[in-house]
């Protein structure tokens, strides 16, 4: 695939490797290049990426499935969600974060290029989509604001409670992001208000020694047995960038499965035993 010009080539993982997860580390070659970044330029690139993924076959399925979990978020709500409002306060939000610095980097680009896809075609207004990553450069930023979406400028962790249906756009980030979006929303009220569009549970599960995934990702590995996973085409050209992606959803008849003791006040993460946990805490940022 072009990139406006821009010569590429993914590498390959060896065959029954993993694919890492984005470390969220701020480069200071990110940090010394900010001030030359050309919004305009910048913009032109993502909006042509969009363009380019919209005539990919492997987008016809991203774009049915989503809207499948779209239309079942919006039209079966658990029963404390008011769906008696104005028309605006039923449509999805969209939070998105781990994208990483899409300036430089060709695979965020084009991972934010289909978060732009998806918005349009969820209908999700562009002002409504949250996004941060550390990562971002202040030019960065400006860009993000160009294309009408809001940029956070707090780190929550993935600690985001979903009060309305919500797609949550996760990309290729850390398991700790997830299990501390699992464990906010940790309740038969608000899980299946979310859509999550990110790395696949099962696919974290089978990567993982069992023992530690048990320990250290409790949430994950609870929703594993009761969330619906739809599995994502990804073309070879692009397994760095959309490989093991999955739309995931939770709905309220597998939730009754688990016991009523599983929701009754559960313990925030702590992360004693993960020295590399793929994610930047909030005590650990500079």
């Amino acid at each position: 695939m072009s990139d406006t010009g821009e010569q590429w080539q993914v590498a390959r993982r060896r065959k029954g490797a993993a694919r890492k997860p984005k470390t969220l580390q701020v480069s200071s070659h990110a940090t010394c290049c900010q001030d030359e970044l050309d919004v305009g330029k910048t913009v032109k690139r993502i909006r042509d990426t969009t363009s380019e993924l919209r005539c990919e076959e492997f987008w016809q399925e991203w774009k049915k499935q989503t809207l499948v979990a779209v239309s079942a978020a919006l039209s079966n709500p658990p029963e404390s969600i008011d769906t008696t409002g104005p028309a605006d306060g039923r449509r999805l939000e969209c939070v998105c974060y781990g994208l990483g610095s899409f300036s430089s980097c060709v695979s965020a680009r084009h991972q934010l290029a289909m978060l732009l896809l998806l918005l349009d075609e969820g209908q999700i207004p562009l002002k409504d989509c949250s996004v941060y990553d550390p990562a971002f450069s202040p030019g960065e930023r400006d860009v993000l604001r160009e294309l009408g979406v809001t940029v956070l400028t707090e780190n929550e962790e993935g600690k985001r409670l979903a009060t309305k249906p919500t797609l949550f756009y996760l990309m290729h980030c850390g398991k700790a992001l997830y299990n501390n979006l699992l464990w906010k929303n940790w309740s038969t009220q608000h899980l299946p208000l979310m859509i999550i569009i990110g790395n696949s549970f099962n696919g974290m599960r089978d990567r993982t020694i069992e023992r530690e995934f048990k320990r250290d990702y409790g949430y994950i590995t609870q929703a594993v047995s009761v969330c619906e996973e739809r599995q994502l085409p990804c073309p070879s050209r692009l397994i760095d960038v959309f490989s093991d992606t999955a739309v995931i959803t939770f709905p309220t008849s597998g939730l009754q499965r688990l016991p009523q003791s599983t929701w009754e006040e559960p313990p925030e993460p702590q992360y004693e035993h993960c020295p590399d946990l793929e994610i930047i805490q909030k005590e650990t940022q500079r």
